[in-house]
């Protein structure tokens, strides 16, 4: 059940922990964070984290979204995880990560690799001057912006007073009510 890796300092193992004996014992709105506590709690009981504090013990974000995907009412009844400690600290991963999940991996690495590219080149490079176009353009956008808010708030007006009438409509006391009587039937 467990795979076993020394290095220095490092111990790495896997684990498919149970997870639906516990879930089941709460209500079934909490049942994707008990599953989540109980990942933690097991863990922590296995890797030998000193006095089991949960703490110290970290989920990786592809397996928090594995967990919750279905839901908070359904999380899955097993999962198979690869642990990694590191000193004191537990890193939680996936041990089979499906495709979805790679792809989902592989575009966040490159969108991260993208923000770092963007934080190199705004150090490097300093801004430049805008020039006549680009500030008439932004005039323009600005102009059209407050003209569209001047609408959205008059339409917003329109609908208040309607809105006022017909509450008006419905308190008039002006008329006397109807009393209809029916004929008693003999």
């Amino acid at each position: 059940m467990a795979e076993t890796k020394e290095k220095k300092d490092t111990l790495e193992r896997e684990y498919v922990i149970p997870l639906r004996n516990e879930w089941r014992k709460v209500a079934n709105y909490r049942r994707t964070g008990r599953a989540i506590k109980e990942i933690k709690k097991f863990i922590a009981r296995h890797m030998k984290v000193p006095d089991r504090d949960l703490d110290k013990v970290k989920l990786d974000i592809y397996l928090n979204n594995e967990i919750w995907f279905r839901g908070k009412r359904k999380p899955p009844a097993k999962i198979k995880v690869r642990a990694r400690k590191e000193g004191n600290i537990v890193k939680v991963e996936l041990a089979d990560i499906p495709e979805y999940v790679k792809f989902r991996m592989q575009k966040h690495e490159k969108l991260q690799k993208k923000l770092d590219k963007g934080k190199l080149k705004e150090v490097k490079e300093p801004e430049k001057p805008k020039e006549d176009k680009e500030v008439k353009k932004e005039d323009e956008e600005k102009k059209k912006d407050e003209k569209e808010k001047e609408k959205s708030i008059a339409n917003l007006r329109a609908l208040e007073a309607k809105q006022d009438l017909k509450a008006q409509k419905h308190t008039i006391k002006g008329k006397e009510p109807i009393i209809h009587r029916m004929a008693l039937k003999k």
